[in-house]
């Protein structure tokens, strides 16, 4: 049986992300060189098309709530992948804060993610200090957070901080609700 088969078996001829059952084809998920059972996936020519770098459809990924779950690690991978791309919506972000990798299929969901961020400039605390996503801070300063009616005390510990696109932001959770805070008030813990 060819690898291609094989794929299509496992995946019970549908998409792998969006269970859609037309223009499938293999994807081989980087930074894999070589297509095996492993490393590949079946995807939709939608899904294929967006992951390749085309504008995300942010309705179209909500798919990703079930796909996320898969067993297979390079379906985790595409999923974790498409998630932080779209980070910015709301939805997205929850599934990220809930998802489970085990630590090597969480490394090979970040490889990729990291070398195309190579070129941007690094998120910094007060201190100087480089944060990636998933790090702990500390408030510095009392912040007013505007539409939800309440401050975010000084010394406030946020968890599990996400990345922006501007590197003087970061998003994180204070009193339940997700907000944008800018990384020059806080201080890595």
């Amino acid at each position: 049986m060819s690898i291609e088969q094989s794929l299509l078996q496992r995946a019970a001829n549908q998409c792998e992300l969006c269970t859609s059952a037309n223009d499938l084809s293999p994807f081989l998920v980087p930074p894999h060189s070589q297509l095996t059972v492993d490393s590949g996936v079946v995807l939709c020519a939608t899904c294929k098309a967006q992951v390749e770098g085309g504008e995300p459809d942010a309705n179209h990924w909500r798919c990703l709530n079930d796909s996320m779950w898969s067993q297979v690690p390079a379906v985790q991978v595409l999923a974790y992948r498409m998630l932080k791309r779209l980070s910015a919506e709301p939805w997205a972000q929850d599934l990220l804060d809930v998802m489970y990798m085990e630590e090597d299929t969480r490394k090979w969901a970040e490889t990729s993610a990291a070398s195309a961020d190579d070129d941007r400039e690094p998120t910094r605390d007060s201190n100087g200090a480089v944060l990636q996503a998933g790090d702990n801070v500390t408030l510095i300063k009392d912040l007013d957070v505007k539409g939800a009616n309440f401050t975010a005390k000084r010394g406030t510990m946020v968890r599990g901080i996400g990345l922006t696109d501007n590197p003087e932001h970061i998003e994180g959770r204070v009193n339940g609700t997700r907000i944008v805070i800018i990384s020059a008030y806080t201080k890595k813990a």
